[in-house]
């Protein structure tokens, strides 16, 4: 490890010690807040992870997040929730790798679609399967679990996505995956085999959004199918990340901290037009600032020393 690594590492285990402290000191708005932002933070990071460095734009996260989230509440009243994170994490693995093998020779608009068409099968045929049961479209789930051992636990998660995306960040893996970025016609020529480069993180993704739902499921007494496989949770996820910037790791976490604070904001005051606004959020981020934050303060510097060489 560089002399870098080990700073950036110390940088980054300061500021997530400093974060964990955030429950000590309030219980109330600024830790659901912080919920939310440790939340959307692993979403944004583990969706950059594969859309960054292949440029494919998935919108399944809601139906890994919804999957993990419906898992919890089927079976919190039958197994430990460690194990119901477990059985999470190994159905969103699934399911992604199924998708992966179906999906990943398409691209372009195809997958866009795909992919966002994903989340809705999946919320029919759960309210379908729930309805035809003669229950409720929704589940309760009810635990001892409170709001700060959420937040602990996400930003476990959190710091568990970078160590992992750090990891793959210099491996051969990584390396296939920015060939593939750049021309996936010569990562093929080559000898990569980019079907499953592409699997790999897809699968890591959509785990990660998994967990994520599993996590959050008791933050909520009741969970449906709106909730849990809402389309919304896709497109802030890559709005975030796209106003951030994907091709640094940290970069999604630039577009979430901002985002969220003025979202909630926004929510407050304008609850009838979030749909509206989230899409006009979408625009001015694409032609305003498509690398994103971070790709707009480095190429700024970059002109500034090349100005002052």
């Amino acid at each position: 490890m560089s002399g870098t690594d080990k700073r950036n590492f110390a940088l980054a285990a300061m500021a997530l010690a400093m974060a964990a402290l955030l429950p000590l000191f309030d219980t109330g708005y600024w830790l659901a807040l912080g919920v939310s932002l440790a939340m959307y933070g692993v979403l944004a990071t583990s969706w950059a992870m594969f859309s960054g460095p292949t440029h494919y734009i998935s919108l399944a996260t809601a139906a890994f997040f919804g999957t993990g989230m419906y898992i919890v509440g089927g079976g919190v009243e039958i197994l430990p929730f460690p194990v119901l994170v477990v059985i999470a994490a190994v159905a969103g693995a699934a399911l992604a790798v199924l998708v992966g093998l179906t999906t990943m020779r398409i691209s372009g608009v195809y997958f866009v679609i795909f992919t966002l068409g994903l989340a809705e099968l999946i919320r029919q045929v759960v309210t379908w399967v729930q309805t035809t049961m003669g229950s409720s479209s929704g589940l309760y789930v009810l635990t001892e679990i409170t709001e700060s051992m959420i937040y602990w636990q996400l930003l476990l998660l959190l710091a568990v996505v970078y160590l992992v995306g750090w990891r793959i960040n210099r491996s051969r893996l990584g390396l296939a995956l920015r060939v593939i970025g750049n021309d996936e016609t010569v990562a093929a020529h080559v000898g990569i085999n980019t079907a499953k480069a592409k699997v790999i993180l897809f699968v890591i993704s959509g785990t990660v959004a998994s967990v994520t739902g599993a996590l959050l499921a008791p933050r909520w007494t009741y969970v449906e199918p709106t909730i849990a496989f809402s389309p919304m949770i896709s497109f802030q996820v890559v709005i975030m990340a796209l106003l951030g910037g994907v091709h640094r790791l940290w970069g999604p976490l630039c577009g979430v901290i901002p985002f969220m604070l003025l979202w909630d904001l926004i929510s407050a005051q304008f609850p009838n037009q979030t749909t509206l606004l989230l899409g006009v959020a979408f625009l001015l981020i694409v032609y305003l600032i498509p690398n994103g934050v971070v790709g707009l303060i480095e190429s700024r510097l970059k002109r500034r020393s090349s100005g002052n060489g």
